[in-house]
């Protein structure tokens, strides 16, 4: 659901965690830890046997999937009534989980379609250091795993990704990877780019410095009150003991800056179907990434749908917002199904 603070604030917090630590004796003690840190290697999954999850539920008793690192990851799955038609795979956003997206499920199990999804290393009910990842590739790697799983089950059906948030970054690079896969990828709110006035040489090379040198500092927390105009929901994210309610580390801000970066090389390259819904009021991701995503990529078939004054979190935003996302998102991956044979 919620994302990073916004990309502008965070390459600002960099350069005053850069300033700061650059002219202060903690440096050193910074330096030291990181030392030691590295010394003792980074950490290693459990051996195999009774794992259990981050609340301490037996994997067992879970479904899951274990990943290339043996890391298990929580699944959700949720099924039509009847044979499926195509699958979705949902990608949710930093500090957040797959059960966020229940409703998404929903609407279109309704319509015979089987999503399913995980929550990403780091995140919810799967293994791993709160958000903490050495390389956001691990993310997509991840994804493409569950995805060969369920397309082993289901061979002949189209295949779909939603993203929302850092989620949307994924979906993005997850689909440049194997374009041919994958029928169509609808994006919410999704991480695009860093502001340009924000990624400035010099702001990144101190955020690489810091990187190096103590890549656990935090750069403060997610406000939550800019992921919904909805009171309630905002109170229920705050409450949800799924999320990440920690401050977001600088190696983690700068797997976000590289994956942005990655994303705007590969625009030109785009040419698979894609549907952004974003809020103009988005002060998390800033919607001028969806616009450079519209007007960069080749793709012919492609839609740009804007909120008015609607925040972060669509499908959780005001009732009659997540009405309409439900309805187009689901109407959107409908419109490309395969006709059913002899019609």
């Amino acid at each position: 659901m919620n994302e990073i603070p916004g990309m502008h604030t965070l390459a600002t917090c960099l350069l005053v965690a850069a300033v700061s630590y650059w002219y202060s004796s903690e440096l050193l003690t910074a330096l030291r830890l990181f030392i030691s840190d590295s010394a003792l290697g980074g950490d290693m999954p459990e051996p195999e046997g009774n794992r259990r999850s981050p609340q301490g539920v037996p994997y067992t008793d879970l479904p899951h999937i274990v990943n290339a690192d043996g890391l298990h990851l929580f699944c959700r799955y949720w099924e039509p009534d009847s044979p499926p038609k195509a699958l979705v795979f949902v990608a949710h956003g930093a500090g957040e989980h797959c059960g966020g997206y229940a409703d998404i499920a929903h609407s279109l199990t309704q319509h015979g379609i089987l999503v399913f999804a995980h929550d990403h290393v780091g995140h919810g009910k799967s293994e791993g250091e709160r958000m903490d990842i050495k390389n956001f590739q691990i993310y997509i790697r991840d994804v493409l795993q569950h995805i060969d799983i369920m397309k082993g089950r289901y061979p002949k059906l189209p295949v779909f990704i939603i993203g929302h948030s850092m989620g949307g970054a994924i979906s993005i690079l997850t689909t440049c990877e194997r374009p041919p896969d994958f029928a169509g990828v609808v994006l919410i709110g999704p991480m695009v780019q860093m502001n340009a006035e924000s990624a400035t040489p010099f702001k990144v090379f101190m955020a690489k410095i810091l990187n190096r040198l103590t890549p656990k500092l935090s750069l403060g927390s997610i406000e939550s009150k800019w992921v919904s105009r909805d009171p309630k929901q905002v109170e229920a994210y705050d409450t949800d003991e799924l999320n990440y309610h920690g401050g977001l580390r600088i190696s983690f801000g700068m797997q976000l800056m590289e994956a942005a970066a990655r994303i705007e090389r590969e625009l030109p390259n785009i040419t698979w179907p894609f549907f952004i819904l974003h809020g103009d009021a988005d002060k998390l991701c800033d919607i001028r990434g969806a616009h450079l995503m519209y007007n960069g990529a080749k793709s012919t078939d492609k839609k740009l749908k804007v909120y008015e004054e609607a925040y972060h979190a669509l499908h959780h935003d005001l009732p009659e917002t997540i009405e309409s996302v439900l309805k187009e998102v689901s109407t959107w991956i409908l419109e490309r199904l395969p006709a059913p044979h002899g019609s």
